[in-house]
């Protein structure tokens, strides 16, 4: 991995003691401190002497080696919560990366099942063989909940209350939330923690204390991680015929669409999906214009012809 300086170590590391930054989110800044770093050292500079036009010229850089601009936006931002810990904190007397604009990024609308098409993604798990229950409950969970794919399975058993039907979730930097869980989802994880679903997984010595704890389990008796999880919704997903249409995040595109589509508040949803701002949230409003036009017309004194809506002039 390559090296950073004193002064970007000192930034990643404010990072996680003192703004409690995931780990992942972290990694993410070091690899692309990293790659600026470098590239200003190229140009005969450092962090207390460069200027926006080097961050500019690192930006294209960027986009010419093929980088999208969220990418682009990402690097951005790291490279803007560096020079400000700088100046904060290492004595910088300027902030070059205030001058700098951030990439333009197009409105993208998320890509959500139809309901028919959630049921049929589902019904593509419906074995009784350990696999399958694991599966269907956390596409089930997955759907019923709207939660990432990195929280459902840093879920440990405690987070699970059966009794009222609620999920404690950590998300981002750690911040927890309490979602419900509907009776679906429920019955499935009542399957898969039965004798021929996570019991099935149990190895006869744990690997560790978080292995243990975790809800769903590798057929190896470890906790499953991101990867595994998602290359098992994708095996559901080719049987359901619906590979094309499954990503990881796709279930909670859904979650949040159906939802707003039914009526939800979008403040409820928000807090629901754990985003920090409403504007995040607000891109599911994008993709239903169905709901739209049903609640316009629904709600409109004018929207519909028949008796009294002629002209009273």
């Amino acid at each position: 991995m390559k090296t950073l300086s004193k002064d970007a170590e000192e930034f990643l590391s404010y990072l996680v003691v003192e703004r409690g930054r995931a780990r992942n989110s972290v990694m993410s800044y070091r690899l692309d401190l990293a790659s600026y770093e470098e590239f200003i050292r190229a140009r005969g500079t450092d962090l207390f002497s460069v200027t926006a036009s080097v961050i500019d010229d690192y930006l294209q850089f960027l986009g010419a080696s093929g980088l999208r601009a969220s990418s682009r936006a990402r690097a951005l931002a790291a490279i803007r919560g560096l020079h400000q810990f700088c100046v904060d904190e290492r004595g910088a007397t300027s902030d070059p990366s205030t001058e700098v604009a951030p990439p333009r990024i197009p409105s993208a609308i998320p890509k959500a099942l139809s309901e028919a098409e959630v049921e049929e993604l589902l019904a593509a798990s419906s074995g009784e063989d350990a696999r399958s229950l694991r599966d269907r409950a956390m596409l089930e969970v997955l759907y019923a909940t709207g939660i990432r794919i990195s929280e459902l399975v840093n879920l440990s058993l405690g987070d699970v209350d059966f009794d009222s039907a609620l999920l404690r979730v950590f998300g981002k930097g750690s911040k927890e939330r309490i979602v419900p869980i509907g009776r679906y989802a429920l019955d499935a994880l009542n399957s898969w923690y039965g004798a021929r679903g996570r019991a099935s997984f149990v190895p006869v010595r744990w690997a560790n204390r978080e292995d243990a704890n975790a809800v769903f389990l590798s057929s190896r008796g470890r906790r499953m991680n991101r990867q595994g999880a998602w290359v098992a919704i994708r095996a559901v997903a080719e049987r359901a015929g619906l590979a094309d249409r499954v990503s990881p995040h796709v279930l909670r595109h859904s979650f949040a669409t159906h939802l707003l589509g039914r009526g939800a508040d979008i403040r409820v949803v928000q807090e629901l999906l754990g985003h920090a701002s409403i504007t995040t949230t607000q891109v599911y409003t994008k993709v239903s214009p169905e709901h739209l036009v049903r609640a316009y017309v629904e709600a409109h004194p004018r929207a519909r012809g028949g008796s009294g809506s002629g002209s009273t002039r």
